[in-house]
């Protein structure tokens, strides 16, 4: 309910007086605030506006790597470090959404109930809604909001469905990405890039047999992967009229990531791996925005360009027009190209 003087046809009051009482650390607020965010309301629009530039204090840590590696038992034992620092923490854990549902079982949130109650540790679970990337769409803006209201680190855990989940590395000042012994052979490790955006590799469950083995061969594996990266960034050229922002495989990383070796339900390794996260935000240039952040300002510049794009096509004025399109393409009367053409001619008039 809107506080007295304001309704609900007051997006942009509402939306100041949720990010002031956020501002002040009101968790309730801040939890509306994501929800508007998240289901991309006015009120949450209104609020990003407000926020958006007193973000970019927070260290933003990605988090990612194939199911049962234990990335929740793991951000959950950083939690627990991190607190003992008096440092405060946010986490935006995404869960995958049912195709034939929707719905999704926020799991994460289970996992860390016992910080439900700590002021200064603010969890948010969100659902994939069929987004791409192991992220959320609206991950990004969320962080922005939890590091606008003050949070020192922010981990942003990915849903952990597969080998493709790069689009962290373009949210996140630091990608860390964890791996089990004995989980796959080395091609099966180092296979489809996600290696390649890690700052950090953590080598979790470490009181497993081969814990010790795993880390070795990712060492030497991460070497080459270094060198080829390398070579491949000085030879890049960008093709004329290029519009698209770069992949996010071009962000500066280290020229080999670190491996460590941590074991979560214990806590052996957890100080090792925050001094890691420590060094690697310390070695971030100051002044000039990184490449990560130019990244991550693109990710989110395009999504809501493609978004908006898409709405201004899909109004009822247009709508006929753009189904009428679509259907030409999905028959082959008429190739995508020309399509995109005509609906930006279209947006154009």
């Amino acid at each position: 309910m809107a506080r007295q003087g304001t309704t609900a046809a007051d997006p942009a009051v509402r939306a100041l007086e949720l990010a002031t009482a956020a501002l002040e650390g009101d968790r309730r607020a801040l939890a509306r605030l994501l929800t508007a965010v998240e289901n991309r309301t006015p009120v949450g629009e209104a609020a990003l506006r407000t926020l958006y530039p007193k973000a970019g204090r927070a260290h933003l840590v990605g988090v990612t790597g194939a199911p049962g590696a234990g990335k929740s038992t793991l951000v959950a034992a950083l939690i627990a470090e991190l607190r003992t620092r008096g440092r405060s923490v946010g986490v935006v854990a995404v869960d995958p959404s049912s195709p034939i549902t929707g719905g999704a079982l926020l799991g994460d949130r289970v996992r860390m109930q016992s910080y439900a109650s700590d002021p200064d540790v603010f969890i948010r679970s969100m659902a994939s809604r069929g987004h791409a990337g192991g992220l959320a769409s609206t991950s990004a803006a969320a962080a922005a909001v939890m590091d606008a209201c003050g949070l020192d680190i922010v981990f942003l855990e990915t849903v952990g469905t597969g080998q493709n989940e790069v689009e962290v590395a373009a949210a996140a000042d630091t990608t860390v990405v964890l791996e089990a012994p004995e989980m796959g052979d080395e091609v099966q490790a180092i296979k489809a890039g996600l290696l390649e955006v890690a700052d950090i590799v953590v080598v979790n469950k470490g009181d497993r047999p081969g814990a010790q083995r795993t880390a070795s061969q990712l060492r030497a594996m991460l070497v080459a992967v270094a060198r080829v990266g390398a070579t491949r960034s000085a030879g890049a050229t960008v093709p004329a009229g290029a519009t698209a922002p770069p992949p996010v495989t071009d962000r500066p990383r280290p020229k080999q990531p670190e491996v460590l070796v941590t074991t979560a339900t214990t806590g052996e390794g957890i100080t090792e791996l925050l001094a890691s996260l420590d060094r690697h935000r310390a070695a971030k240039p100051t002044g000039t925005p990184s490449a990560a952040r130019l990244a991550r300002a693109a990710a989110q510049v395009w999504a809501i360009l493609a978004d908006r794009t898409r709405a201004a096509l899909t109004t009822p004025e247009r709508r006929a027009e753009t189904e009428a399109t679509l259907r030409a393409v999905a028959e082959h009367d008429l190739d995508p190209f020309t399509a995109v053409d005509h609906l930006l001619a279209r947006l154009r008039e």
